[in-house]
């Protein structure tokens, strides 16, 4: 079979070869060149982030502002909803907004249950009655800045500001909505209030980093601060049970003259309830991928595969109980993995005082603190966790979360790691947007944008034409919308 006339991938190379060949070559260098735009290079992930995303500016922002933020002029945003990080990445969207404005935030209200639709059944819960005000204040202090409804004197009107919505509101004119209320003009108004859609689906300008900054100004109040101590107590009390069995057994010790380590705990953000089941399979579908949703059965033995993993290991489930159907999930674990939930670990009294928002809280900590994380990579709680466990790792000079006995070291468990165990998970912190921290979505946009590519006949100009828009687009607003848009360029190609 002649080649050599019926392939424009031919000149691109230089040379003629065999079409099938040919296609391998091209899906190298596809890959190759998306990982080059997608994965900014970085040391200790303190680089600098590449410059062609569009983003308010070019390097986070710090704690320290000549000025401060201005303390009479005001923000309000709607009422902020859905599951708890969720409600944390808008409130933090709504503080940089109202930093960009050079306003305070007036405190917001966040949602107590989850309802989604029925927004009468919302249950509104008051900002400082889940986190603490004025520790918030002070350690954002000259970074974004919380007010109270009592500050405002009430001396001028109030300006509305709608959110545009739309495939045709782009990020791009979003921000010049903003900008344009940074102008004298709108000073004259004491409260700015942008009414539409909640922050959480507004889009983002900021890069993680901005973001981290806010997340650490998030302190408990004491009262759940210290029923999430409770939890991890009695989960490090479950530690000492097995060591004390361990060494008793191993060395006819008693526990009074014991010089046992506890073992470590791991968390687990086991995500098989009914709400992101239905989630995630629609999510599937619409990404034609199988890299999202996990199975009970699928999660234990990935979890039992870790490397280097040493048994028997405490394994706490975080699971949303109200919304679980199978209730066969202590069962079946390798053998050394101890499963515990809240009922039996004796912790459901504290868990039932509570809505769902602060359930969540109390289960965000006992996962944060656990020595091993395991999760969901396209899961908000999860990838919120792993933001702050990295965090945590950085401070301590540690940079990859290769080698065994990696503190605060985590993982996916829909992504297939080595040795048939979860993937390893660490957060770009250089990244430049919220949603690019989620492994599953660089994994997916790379596998999809690949498989694209092989059953193509591309030269070297429609490989720029057609891939290097892409690269801005994924930056911008998230690989589903992109690899979505770089499928229909390639029809219309």
């Amino acid at each position: 079979m002649d080649v050599s006339s019926s392939y424009n991938l031919s000149r691109f190379f230089g040379r003629h070869v065999n079409p099938r060949a040919c296609k391998y070559v091209l899906l190298v260098v596809i890959i190759l060149v998306i990982r080059a735009a997608l994965l900014p290079s970085f040391s200790g992930y303190g680089g600098i982030e590449q410059q062609n995303f569009f983003s308010i500016q070019n390097r986070p922002l710090t704690l320290n502002s000549e000025f401060g933020i201005r303390k009479d002029k005001f923000l309000e945003v709607p009422q902020i909803v859905w599951g708890l990080n969720n409600q944390k990445i808008a409130f933090s969207r709504a503080c940089l907004t109202a930093r960009l404005l050079n306003r305070t935030l007036l405190m917001p209200s966040l949602s107590a249950s989850l309802f989604y639709k029925e927004v009468d059944l919302l249950q509104p819960i008051s900002f400082d009655k889940v986190f603490q005000f004025e520790k918030f204040n002070s350690l954002c202090n000259g970074l974004v800045r919380l007010g109270r409804y009592s500050d405002v004197s009430n001396g001028t009107g109030v300006l509305e500001l709608r959110k545009g919505s739309g495939r045709k509101w782009t990020p791009e004119k979003d921000l010049d909505q903003l900008r344009e209320h940074k102008n004298h003009h709108v000073d004259a108004y004491e409260v700015i209030r942008i009414v539409g859609k909640n922050p959480f689906l507004w889009h983002d300008h900021w890069p993680v980093k901005d973001y981290a900054m806010v997340f650490e100004c998030l302190v408990l109040v004491d009262e759940i601060a210290k029923d999430a101590d409770k939890v991890v107590s009695k989960i490090r009390e479950k530690e000492l049970e097995v060591s004390s069995t361990i060494e008793l057994v191993q060395n006819g010790v008693s526990s009074e003259g014991s010089t046992f380590r506890p073992v470590p705990y791991v968390a687990v953000h086991m995500r098989i309830e009914i709400d992101w089941m239905i989630h995630c399979k629609k999510l599937e579908q619409r990404l034609n991928t199988r890299q999202i949703c996990s199975s009970k059965e699928e999660i234990m033995e990935r979890v039992g595969n870790i490397m280097g993993l040493k048994t028997p290991t405490v394994v706490y489930l975080a699971v949303a109980d109200s919304l679980l159907r199978d209730s066969s999930i202590l069962d079946g674990w390798k053998e050394g993995l101890l499963p515990l939930e809240k009922k039996k670990l004796g912790v459901d009294g504290i868990y039932k005082k509570y809505p769902y928002l602060i359930q969540s809280a109390i289960d965000y900590e006992v996962c944060l603190r656990a020595d091993v994380f395991v999760g969901n990579s396209f899961s908000t709680f999860s990838s919120l966790i792993v933001l702050e466990r990295t965090q945590k790792m950085i401070k301590e000079g540690v940079t990859n979360s290769c080698g065994r006995d990696v503190k605060w070291s985590s993982y996916a468990y829909n992504i297939l790691g080595e040795s048939k165990g979860p993937r390893r998970w660490m957060t770009n912190m250089s990244d430049s947007s919220l949603q690019a921290t989620s492994k599953g979505v660089r994994s997916f946009a790379l596998l999809r944008a690949s498989q694209l590519a092989i059953s193509l006949n591309w030269t070297e100009s429609s490989l720029r034409t057609i891939v290097k828009p892409w690269f801005s687009l994924f930056r911008t607003t998230g690989s589903s919308r992109a690899v979505t848009a770089l499928v229909f360029r390639i029809q219309d190609y």
